[in-house]
């Protein structure tokens, strides 16, 4: 009987455990981050600005090195 009742707890401690996590992994959030922790709109929103501005910046450093490999290789 006292196999069972440790069983049971130890099943429901990982149970409640792994939600935890799997409410953060969804969120994509560090995993020992507060589940229930709510984002506000604005800081969601200032998220996705700096990570669209981070991707602009990139790409535009992509383009601008190949424009100046061109010029460089038209020049020879």
């Amino acid at each position: 009987m006292k196999f069972i009742r440790i069983s049971l707890v130890s099943l429901i401690i990982g149970a409640l455990i792994g939600l935890a996590l799997g409410v953060n992994i969804g969120r994509e959030k560090p995993l020992l981050s507060n589940p229930f922790n709510k984002e506000s709109l604005v800081d969601r929103a200032k998220q996705l600005g700096h990570e669209t501005l981070e991707q602009t910046v990139q790409q535009g450093g992509k383009a601008l090195e190949k424009a100046g490999q061109a010029l460089q290789d038209k020049a020879k």
